[in-house]
C-alpha cells in the first residue's frame, strides 16, 4: 500500500518498537525498504532523516542505516515556539492573568527598528503578569504596530491567549521568532516586580515574532522567574 512520508514514519516507529528492526541492527537496503512501502527512494529518505533527528535512526553514509538507543525527549527545548502560557502549562502550573495595562504610544527608535516601522510610529503596548500560585511568575511588555492590530484592539476586549487573538482578529498567525536570553540587568525595575523573596532569579526573553508573510509584527520582553522556567537545546555537530 502506497504511503506518505507520516505514514512512513509511524510505520518506521512501529517496527522499532516492537523489535521488528533490534538496537544495532541495519536496516535492510534503501531500494528495499522503499519498494516494501511502495514509496519512492525520496519520499522513504525523508522519512528516515527525520527519526534520525529524533534520535532514533543513525546513517552512516556508504555503510548503511542503523537503529540507535533513543535520545531522552528535551521537554523544554528553546527551538520550538510556545506561547508564555504554554510554557506555563509545560512547567506543570496551572496560569492566572493580571492584565497591567494597554496603550496606544509612541514607538521608542529601538523598538521601531526591530518591528521595521518609522520611529514615534504609534504602537499598541500590552503590559500582564502571570501569576502561579499567588505570584507572579512572568511580567511581559509586549510591542505591536498599530496599523496590523490596533482596530482590532480597539473593538474587541482582548484576554488569554495573545497569539489566539491576532489570529482571530488580526488574520496574523505567528510561526517563527528571533529569541534572545539575557541575564536581567542589576536593578531592572521590572525584573524586581517578580523578586518577593529576594532569592529569585530572572531571566529576560527578548523575542521578535513573523507571521505567516515573514513580516516582523510582535515585539516581546518577557521576564521570567528562573525558579519556574528551565530551558533546553540539544547541541549537535
Amino acid at each position: 500500500m502506497r504511503k506518505g512520508t507520516d505514514g512512513i514514519i509511524l510505520e518506521l516507529k512501529r517496527l522499532i518498537e516492537n523489535e521488528t528492526f533490534k538496537l544495532n541492527e541495519k536496516l535492510p537496503p534503501e531500494n528495499d525498504m522503499a519498494k516494501l512501502f511502495g514509496v519512492s527512494r525520496v519520499t522513504y529518505r525523508v522519512a528516515v532523516k527525520h527519526l534520525e533527528a529524533e534520535g532514533k535512526l543513525f546513517v552512516k553514509h556508504g555503510v548503511g542505516t542503523f537503529v540507535v538507543n533513543p535520545l531522552p525527549v528535551i521537554e523544554s527545548d528553546v527551538q520550538k515556539l510556545e506561547s508564555i502560557g504554554a510554557m506555563i502549562r509545560h512547567a506543570g502550573f496551572k496560569e492566572h492573568e493580571k492584565q497591567e495595562a494597554l496603550d496606544f504610544v509612541s514607538c521608542k527608535e529601538s523598538i521601531a527598528k526591530q518591528l521595521q516601522i518609522a520611529p514615534h510610529s504609534t504602537v499598541v503596548k500590552l503590559e500582564r503578569y502571570r501569576i502561579v500560585n499567588h505570584e507572579p511568575v512572568v511580567y511581559s511588555m509586549n510591542y505591536m504596530p498599530y496599523h496590523l492590530v490596533g482596530k482590532a484592539f480597539e473593538d474587541n476586549q482582548f484576554s488569554g491567549s495573545l497569539f489566539r487573538f491576532l489570529m482571530f482578529h488580526c488574520n496574523i498567525n505567528i510561526l517563527c521568532a528571533d529569541s534572545e536570553f539575557c541575564a536581567s540587568a542589576p536593578g531592572d525595575s521590572n525584573a524586581k516586580k517578580l523578586i518577593s523573596s529576594g532569592k529569585e532569579s530572572v531571566i529576560l526573553l527578548k523575542q521578535l515574532h513573523y507571521d505567516q508573510n515573514n513580516i516582523p509584527v510582535l515585539y516581546s520582553y518577557d521576564y521570567l522567574r528562573n525558579d519556574i522556567f528551565k530551558f533546553q537545546i540539544r547541541r549537535r555537530i
